[in-house]
């Protein structure tokens, strides 16, 4: 078998670069077409870019995941069970027995709690979504510890246990193997040069080379706990040009094209090449800040929710890129809210207008990021906004320069996006229903206070009290609430939700990609 894995894979880096003619890719291995030049590392503890997020997720494992059979509900990972005492802030897991790292040491519980601590004492990039938490790198060997096949997390802070799992669910947490990492330490780096170069997981995929820049090659482990992937590997080649990428997709010579325009997936017409759409968790929204006059009268915000054009730009140039979603959660995840109350009446957004004495028209500047689709979507505002005498200037520039104006809360209205650090609720409630001291010199990473909206404090305290409540069913209805809130009066007008498409041949049947880049799965990919 490790003969046959290791020439089907050598095969596939052997396919020439550009489609000069018909070829076929190995019948077992799955052949990916993907720009990953975002990767700056791979170990978990450091990995933050797109690419490498799902490297991750195909490579290690957490105590609770999100998985392939349904990357919306949150299951057991490499632990069999769990039980929460939200009064004590602890959570005790319980390891499976039947899971083993790619090097063969069994996972134990001791692996974890070193995984956790590792990721604080390191404090890189993504360590703060661990230490959330409580957790320090002088603490955290007390917070965290192992007796037995048994884990106990220990945290600070009045949270729900439900958003805890969460936090643990996410890519910092992925259980690394202490006894290879530590023995491929060099200068008390906790094997964090080794990792960044190969992989110590207990996943699906075990890492069988990585160049940057140029390819991804991962091996089947035949021993994965929830069984074999169906291929046995997949081999992900750096393409950075969307074009190539249909190229070699048309020629046959990659399973799978993950980087293609809209309107290259428009042109698709062969009938041996699929699109599948997969809803994104960004939010998209045109926002309006507080600190200019004319901008803050309620009535502004609610006549803008029946200015935007929704179904003109989903059914034209957005088409298959998103979809009209109007709540700050997305659609798709427990605590969501999917009703779509508003749509395109310039003649309602009028009379609001009017009814409430405001003087038009009103002259305001709107950043934007310029690239396509953001610049297409300014226009449609630009035009529709027109209607009821509110008139935007358009401002593009790089997505640095407007986010720096935007974090300096310099601009009048925004046209952006915002995607959870990790799949819980409070990722985006704290974001777009939270801000408990509007000063200037407060810097918070919110949309709230970046548009100087000072939040009502009704809603600052649902937003805690949600965060606190252990009743998974009642913390969603406290959630679903709070979208509901925001909706109706906000600064902020949340438009649509993004979504992804990727071509790829029609014998490729399995392929997952959730809701992030954390939630993209091979492992039920089979080619047949």
């Amino acid at each position: 078998m490790k003969l046959i894995k290791t020439a089907l894979l050598a095969a596939a880096l052997a396919l020439p670069a550009a489609p000069a003619s018909f070829a076929a890719t190995p019948d077992n291995l799955l052949v990916v077409a993907q720009n990953i030049d975002d990767i700056v590392a791979i170990d978990p503890a450091q990995a933050y870019e797109f690419s490498s997020g799902e490297l991750v997720t195909n490579v290690y494992d957490r105590l609770v995941q999100y998985d392939a059979e349904d990357p919306t509900v949150l299951a057991p990972g490499l632990a069999a069970e769990w039980q929460a005492d939200a009064e004590a802030r602890t959570i005790t897991f319980t390891m499976r027995e039947d899971a083993t790292f790619h090097s063969g040491n069994p996972v134990r519980a001791e692996d974890v709690v070193f995984s956790f601590a590792r990721v604080i004492k390191l404090n890189l990039t993504p360590a703060f979504i661990l230490a959330q938490l409580g957790w320090t790198a002088e603490n955290v060997d007390d917070m965290v510890t192992a007796e037995g096949n048994k884990v106990t997390v220990r945290y600070e802070g009045e949270f729900s246990p439900a958003f805890v799992l969460n936090v643990l669910a996410a890519r910092p947490a992925s259980i690394v193997d202490e006894k290879t990492v530590m023995a491929n330490e060099a200068d008390g780096d906790m094997g964090n040069n080794w990792l960044n170069a190969n992989s110590a997981g207990s996943g699906p995929f075990e890492l069988a080379a990585y160049r940057p820049g140029e390819m991804v090659r991962l091996a089947a482990n035949p021993n994965y706990f929830k069984g074999a992937p169906k291929v046995e590997g997949v081999v992900i080649r750096h393409v950075a040009e969307a074009a190539t990428q249909q190229l070699l997709l048309q020629s046959g010579d990659v399973d799978m094209a993950r980087n293609l325009t809209p309107d290259q997936i428009s042109g698709i017409t062969a009938e041996d090449i699929k699109v599948e759409t997969y809803p994104q968790a960004a939010v998209h929204f045109l926002s309006f800040n507080q600190k200019v006059e004319a901008l803050q009268p309620e009535a502004v915000w609610e006549a803008a929710r029946y200015l935007v054009n929704y179904e003109g730009m989903v059914n034209s140039f957005l088409k298959g890129q998103m979809e009209i979603h109007q709540a700050f959660w997305p659609k798709g995840f427990p605590g969501s809210y999917d009703e779509t109350p508003y749509s395109y009446d310039p003649e309602k957004a009028k009379q609001i207008l009017a009814d409430a004495g405001v003087e038009t028209p009103i002259n305001v500047t709107l950043d934007v990021i310029n690239s396509t689709p953001f610049t297409d979507m300014a226009q449609s505002l630009q035009a529709s906004f027109a209607e009821a005498g509110i008139n935007f200037e358009i401002i593009p520039g790089t997505g640095s320069q407007v986010i720096t104006k935007y974090r300096e809360r310099s601009h009048e209205a925004m046209l952006l996006y915002w995607g959870p650090d990790f799949m819980d609720p409070h990722s985006n409630a704290k974001a777009f229903a939270y801000n408990s001291d509007n000063s200037d010199d407060n810097y918070q990473a919110t949309t709230t206070w970046r548009n100087a909206w000072a939040v009502p404090q009704e809603l600052n305290e649902k937003t805690m009290q949600a965060l606190s409540e252990s009743d998974p069913e009642k913390r969603n209805e406290i959630y679903v609430d709070l979208q509901k809130q925001v909706q109706e009066k906000s600064p902020i007008v949340i438009m649509f939700q993004a979504a992804y498409q990727v071509a790829m041949d029609k014998d490729v049947n399995g392929y997952v990609n959730g809701a992030t880049s954390d939630f993209v799965y091979y492992r039920l990919v089979s080619k047949d």
